[in-house]
């Protein structure tokens, strides 16, 4: 383990950052609304070594209240649509809202069409799609860097 974390070190420190980029970072809250688990362990490898979101600065955190980013998993069923709402409405602006993968767009649903409710835009904003079942890690990351940078260009640089 030990090599491993070395020959890491020494890889890391041999790629230099881009030139011209700005470094920013984004706090994702994660709520499973109904999912199988795979886009879970999908978005669990996107923060293993191989990809590391948190060298991008994109880091899971347990509240909504400090989160920039609600991230969506699973079909939306009608008992989570009211908890999704109340999370997003606890989140500070501004604020994105990413749907993490297809369950989540509402494509192909599997289950009682009475306990489903919908497509996560049906209940609320949703700013970031990131399509797949489940996605890879790679597109995982891809995405939310892309939104990092997206966000970055919105706001102007400080002094």
């Amino acid at each position: 383990m030990f090599v491993l974390l070395n020959h890491l070190q020494r890889l890391r420190r041999s790629t230099p950052p881009q030139a011209g980029a700005r470094r920013g970072s984004l706090a994702l809250r994660h709520v499973d609304a109904g999912s199988c688990n795979g886009c879970e362990h999908e978005l669990t490898a996107a923060a293993n070594p191989l990809y590391d979101l948190q060298q991008y600065g994109l880091n899971i955190v347990a509240s909504p209240r400090h989160a920039d980013v609600l991230l969506v998993t699973g079909a939306i069923t009608t008992r989570m649509a009211t908890a999704l709402r109340v999370a997003y409405d606890a989140m500070p602006e501004p604020r994105l809202v990413a749907a993490l993968g297809d369950c989540a767009l509402g494509c192909n649903l599997l289950g009682q069409h009475a306990e489903l409710a919908g497509a996560l835009e049906d209940i609320i904003p949703v700013d970031l799609r990131i399509p797949g079942c489940p996605p890879t890690p790679a597109v995982i990351a891809k995405a939310l860097t892309a939104a990092l940078h997206d966000l970055q260009a919105l706001t102007p640089a400080r002094a």
